[in-house]
């Protein structure tokens, strides 16, 4: 199993370098339905003008019309970075019952580091999770990102 979460953490890695080489936050996410890749996207907020503009919630947007429905039950989400609380209550809003993601992230972690939404016994939905997947590229990808932004004076 741990092969099938590399293979497809490798994909939302691909979409994180893509954000990188737009002027992203790299950040990739990616979606499969039982063995088949229903979404891949990156992050576009710089690119849309768009807060919510997230890898996942474009993912996830992406699955449900590929699928016909907003309930992602069979889905497996992919993501390089721990998602934050608007990510967490989208995954719980569209019922997607596997969460695999690479680093996790201390300043806005809602999955095991600042909140655990989505093992949350008070939400309608709950959510199996794996973590640290790759977590090593993951968050390489984003510490070279910030460091680059940085020395260019950037926020």
């Amino acid at each position: 199993m741990l092969d099938l979460h590399e293979h497809y953490m490798r994909r939302a890695l691909q979409e994180a370098q893509q954000a990188a080489d737009e002027g992203e936050v790299p950040i990739g996410a990616v979606i499969v339905h039982g063995d088949r890749l229903v979404a891949s996207a990156h992050n576009q907020r710089e690119q849309l003008h768009d807060p919510t503009a997230h890898a996942e919630m474009i993912a996830i947007t992406q699955a449900a019309e590929a699928l016909g429905s907003w309930r992602l039950t069979d889905c497996t989400l992919y993501v390089t970075l721990e998602p934050c609380p608007m990510c967490a209550g989208a995954i719980v809003q569209a019922r997607i019952p596997w969460v695999v993601y690479g680093a996790a992230d201390p300043k806005a972690g809602a999955v095991d580091t600042l909140f655990r939404l989505l093992n949350d016994a008070r939400l309608n939905h709950q959510a199996k999770v794996v973590s640290g997947v790759l977590s090593q590229p993951c968050g390489a990808l984003l510490t070279d990102f910030f460091r680059r932004q940085r020395q260019l004076g950037k926020k």
